[in-house]
């Protein structure tokens, strides 16, 4: 291929020069280790004068980890998935159900008898 080796990597024609100069000088910083219950270190760079969160989510596993290597926070605990039944079945009782269906029988079976509903 012809003209492959002129190629300029990494740039875009016209970005000018690359370093500092262009963005002033970098604040001050400092390393924080945070850990995760998987045992991942992630060290990260703050300003020297921010206050680092006591919580930062583990770029490998997205778990909740802190600067405490020996208590780090626990996964949160996912609750599985409930059905609308499984949610009515915890505010109501089988007596309570049962009511209610016998209720809603009767009702449909008046508006039939009075040729409000058809099927």
């Amino acid at each position: 291929m012809a003209g492959a080796g002129n190629a300029i990597r990494g740039s875009r024609v016209g970005a000018g020069p690359i370093g500092e100069a262009e963005r002033g000088e970098a604040a001050p910083r400092k390393q924080v280790t945070f850990h995760c219950s998987q045992h991942h270190q992630s060290v990260l760079a703050f300003a020297r004068e921010a206050v680092v969160p006591e919580c930062w989510d583990c770029p490998k596993c997205g778990l909740p980890a802190s600067v405490d290597e020996l208590n780090p926070p626990p996964a949160p605990r996912n609750e599985p998935y409930k059905t609308h039944l499984a949610y009515v079945k915890e505010r109501r009782s089988d007596t309570e159900a049962e009511d209610i269906l016998q209720e809603a029988i009767q009702l449909l079976r008046s508006r039939r008898k009075s040729g409000e509903i058809i099927f």
